[in-house]
């Protein structure tokens, strides 16, 4: 699993509850930018959900979107495509800044990078399953970064010094909550 990158975006794993629940937002209607599911999500300063670039802060994942289309008909999708204009539109989201997520990276990682900070790869996803592609940068290490590496993905055939291996991460410069740096 590990020595193929096959990233998936941000994947929640866990929550100190035991349940992750995802958050009602809404999209700007003709919101020009695909959001996949799993990719980072933003509040705008309007109270839109928006994608989350590179590099920047987040309050969580892009979990699904429904919304009324042109033709009066409900639609349900795990992506928003970029320009749909709507109606009614619901945005799920997570926000939870103690969520934990699976993620990705796109190089080798030792088990020196607990507690490290690094930003995420740039927005992408596959428009065919919906999914996010959106890998953690190792490249992007920094003492103020997107998400902290808090473990490893207990899953088979991952291990540190991989090639690409799966992280447990959390939201370091989260939307709701003063950045915090890494050790």
């Amino acid at each position: 699993m590990s020595s193929t990158s096959a990233p998936f975006g941000m994947r929640p794993a866990l929550h100190p509850s035991g349940t992750v629940r995802p958050a009602m937002g809404t999209i700007a209607t003709g919101y020009a930018t695909t959001i996949y599911q799993n990719s980072p999500v933003l509040i705008d300063a309007n109270g839109f959900i928006t994608a989350g670039a590179a590099a920047g802060r987040a309050i969580g994942t892009f979990q699904g979107v429904e919304y009324t289309d042109v033709n009066g008909i409900r639609r349900y999708n795990n992506r928003w495509i970029a320009n749909t204009v709507a109606t009614d539109i619901v945005a799920w989201y997570t926000q939870d800044q103690k969520i934990q997520y699976e993620m990705q990276a796109n190089a080798t990682l030792t088990v020196a990078a607990m507690g490290q900070q690094y930003d995420w790869s740039a927005l992408s996803g596959s428009d065919i399953t919906g999914l996010s592609s959106v890998s953690l940068n190792v490249a992007s290490a920094a003492a103020n970064a997107g998400v902290r590496v808090v473990g490893l993905y207990p899953g088979p055939d991952n291990a540190w010094g991989d090639a690409f291996p799966v992280v447990l991460v959390e939201i370091s410069e989260h939307q709701l909550v003063a950045d915090i740096a890494s050790i």
